[in-house]
């Protein structure tokens, strides 16, 4: 196994990049290697990094020594085994001495932020409600951070999520649901607050935190059904971006040509029929044998819509992410049972389809650590 192979999420997240490795990119990611080790509350003596990782003593030493510096990690006394010798430091992250702001732009009505610290843990929480639905501006944006901004010390980046596709470099090249297209946001809010920013897709923000506080594994795909419907997927713990930065996104594969229309010019797309604001819509209307009926249809139409991914890809679970009475046990098992009927084979592993684990506001937590990543990734 590679050192990038073992530092997982942590590492990079554009890992094809072809020419010979500086010795800063090996700084990078041993720093990365250890910093997986240790995250979020693994106390380790830097011996035991050094068995763990490969690493030399001299290597380990001189990460573990940049890294108290600039207070990702902390020492936390001495070991307490009780053999020969002298007695390691145990070393584990500092959580609470730097700190993320980030902001979840992916609701209709309102805008969240939080500060946090580095485990992605709230600090502080505002919200400020929207004067029209999906009305948010370059000043709305700023509202919301700068009490924030104000009244946090020691702030390593910004982070917005938000629907749509989202390039590499924090420009908004498309967001129906705002009405955004090719908005270089990245660079408004560095220019007015002078600290890097990272942006991106909601959905990939709140599939790390199901990958790092969940049950999510390194093979995975993330679907959130709300008002649209929204995805992303990690294959061996980088996220899969695809060559328009719209990797996961399959709100709008059209499952049913002769279906209702959607926003995007076609009909039957899967947004239009599995979507919280569609599925409401029209269980607001019928009983109770014909709400079950409705999920029950909803849950095979996403079992179709995602055995292709898995197929192609050989996911090990899929996680659903949405309010309980949609993403619930009637739809799941119909979703996993028309996966199954899809995708069942001799030489394939049955793919889980499940509820996520993590609930609250998983997008502002993921958004903060993808912030985190970039710090390392940059320092």
């Amino acid at each position: 196994m590679t050192a990038y192979q073992q530092s997982g999420i942590w590492g990079p997240h554009n890992p094809g990049q072809s020419g010979k490795a500086s010795p800063a990119d090996a700084r990078r990611t041993n720093r990365s290697l250890i910093f997986s080790l240790l995250f979020p509350d693994v106390q380790l003596s830097r011996a035991e990094l050094g068995r763990r990782t490969g690493l030399s003593r001299v290597a380990v030493s001189d990460v573990v020594n940049s890294m108290l510096s600039c207070h990702l990690l902390r020492e936390n006394g001495r070991e307490s085994n009780g053999g020969k010798g002298k007695r390691g430091t145990l070393l584990s992250v500092d959580p609470d001495t730097l700190h993320i702001i980030s902001i979840d732009l992916s609701q209709p009505h309102l805008i969240q932020g939080e500060a946090t610290n580095l485990l992605g843990e709230p600090v502080m929480h505002v919200e400020h409600a929207l004067r029209a639905v999906n009305h948010v501006d370059f000043d709305t944006i700023n509202e919301v951070i700068t009490p924030l901004h104000a009244a946090t010390q020691n702030v390593i980046g910004i982070g917005l999520a938000m629907p749509g596709v989202v390039d590499g470099n924090g420009l908004v090249k498309r967001s129906t649901l705002l009405g955004w297209r090719n908005v270089d946001v990245r660079t408004l809010i560095e220019r007015r607050f002078s600290l890097p920013v990272t942006v991106n897709n909601d959905a990939t923000a709140a599939m790390f935190t199901e990958r790092l506080f969940g049950k999510g594994g390194p093979n995975m795909m993330f679907v959130r059904l709300r008002r649209g419907v929204g995805g992303a997927v990690l294959l061996g713990d980088v996220p899969v971006f695809g060559e328009n930065h719209a990797g996961g996104e399959i709100g709008h594969i059209s499952l049913d040509p002769q279906g209702p229309p959607c926003a995007c010019g076609k009909r039957g797309c899967l947004e239009r029929l599995v979507s919280a604001t569609s599925l409401h819509a029209r269980l607001q209307r019928s009983d109770e044998r014909m709400r079950a009926s409705i999920l029950r249809e909803a849950g095979t139409y996403l079992g179709t819509a995602l055995s292709m991914p898995v197929g192609l890809l050989d996911l090990a679970d899929v996680c659903v992410y949405g309010q309980s009475d949609i993403v619930n046990d009637t739809l799941l098992s119909a979703a996993q049972a028309q996966l199954d009927l899809l995708t069942g084979s001799s030489f394939h592993t049955r793919t889980i389809i499940r509820r996520c684990e993590c609930e609250g506001e998983i997008t502002l937590r993921g958004e903060a650590l993808s912030v985190l990543h970039d710090y390392l990734e940059n320092r």
